[in-house]
């Protein structure tokens, strides 16, 4: 008899919440204390923004707060304590950015702090015993770097640590203990399969299995146990040949140091990219994106890990690409991207036992 722990394709349920002011894309979504922030992007005329916009559940209505000194797309935003560090992306010149800022949220003031060692996009940043690790991104000279930088905030200063072994700009990292995973990225347009991981303590680099093929815009989440899952995305196509859409799954088990063979994975019923993505309930969901279609998808499916299948679930609202999202308290929030146009669309999806805002 199935184990009924996680709820069921029908729990799940969208709500549409209060809109953005305006359209939004290659926004950064950060969340303090249940608040959720969203900071900069794009808007239709594809110029960086300097908005800083939160999200008040209780009304459902967006604040407008002091906006971001240096408009910036696709910035690195990490929580430390009340504090957003906003590090990198892109200015208004459409060059990448060396300049970090912080918002104190209990006094709504930004402060300047150390720069960047250089000026990087695309770069990835998380967190760890209160200090920010910012790692590799793309420069000036539209070339991937490989550094590895942290952020002592005490201090305001930032130290260089032992480089990736690839250099690459927008990969996926994920801290599970003292371990640094980072996964994919891409190096001058080109997706890499490069999949390495830092030990904090040891402060050594190891190369870890590749991942099984090269796609871009796939959904990458991390599981409670640690495991790394790739879903979909766009496989990229060789001389003469175009790129395709895949329902791919790949699973890397950090216990076993091996990636899952096929057999032992589910496609997606959907071949989709650029996609929302999350863990709800302990299921894996996917929603959004595009796909073979003319159109950006509304469709949202999700994992059973107990009957080994993925069921569909209610479709967006809003269909929709390349959505900013965050999970917050077992919610899942797309916000924002793009449908022709960039979107001002906000959904929340939540299990509908549990009550909702």
């Amino acid at each position: 008899m199935l184990d009924m722990t996680v709820p069921s394709a029908q729990e799940f349920r969208w709500q549409s919440l209060a809109r953005l002011s305006s359209g939004r894309v290659y926004h950064s979504l950060a969340e303090v204390g249940g608040q959720l922030y969203v900071l900069g992007g794009c808007d239709a005329a594809g110029r960086p923004s300097s908005t800083l916009e939160l999200y008040s559940p209780e009304v459902d209505q967006w604040v407008s707060l002091p906006p971001i000194p240096l408009a910036r797309a696709g910035a690195g935003v990490v929580t430390l304590g009340k504090q957003l560090l906003v590090v990198g992306g892109v200015g208004r010149d459409q060059r990448p950015l060396k300049a970090v800022e912080v918002y104190n949220t209990d006094d709504g003031k930004w402060m300047k702090r150390s720069s960047l060692k250089e000026a990087i996009m695309g770069v990835a940043v998380t967190v760890k015993d209160g200090r920010a690790f910012a790692v590799g991104g793309m420069g000036s000279d539209l070339l991937p770097r490989s550094i590895l930088q942290q952020y002592d905030p005490r201090k305001d200063m930032w130290a260089l640590l032992p480089p990736m072994p690839t250099p690459r700009y927008d990969a996926n990292i994920n801290l599970h203990g003292s371990k640094l995973y980072v996964a994919g990225g891409r190096q001058c347009k080109r997706s890499l399969k490069a999949f390495e991981v830092f030990d904090m303590e040891s402060r050594v680099w190891s190369i870890l299995p590749a991942l099984p093929c090269k796609r871009s815009y796939s959904g990458v989440l991390w599981d409670a146990s640690g495991r790394l899952c790739w879903l979909g995305g766009l496989r990229q196509g060789g001389m003469h040949q175009r790129s395709k859409f895949t329902n791919n799954v790949n699973i890397y088990s950090p216990s076993e140091g091996s990636w899952l063979k096929p057999d032992d994975t589910v496609p997606l019923k959907t071949k989709r990219a650029d996609f929302a993505a999350a863990i709800l309930g302990g299921r894996m969901v996917v929603a959004g994106g595009l796909g073979h279609q003319p159109s950006v998808l509304d469709t949202a499916e999700a994992f059973h890990p107990q009957k080994k299948k993925w069921e569909p679930i209610a479709p967006m609202a809003s269909p929709r690409c390349s959505a900013s999202f965050i999970v917050i308290r077992d919610r899942l929030f797309v916000v924002g991207g793009v449908n022709q146009i960039p979107s001002p669309a906000h959904e929340v999806l939540y299990i509908k036992e549990k009550e909702c805002l």
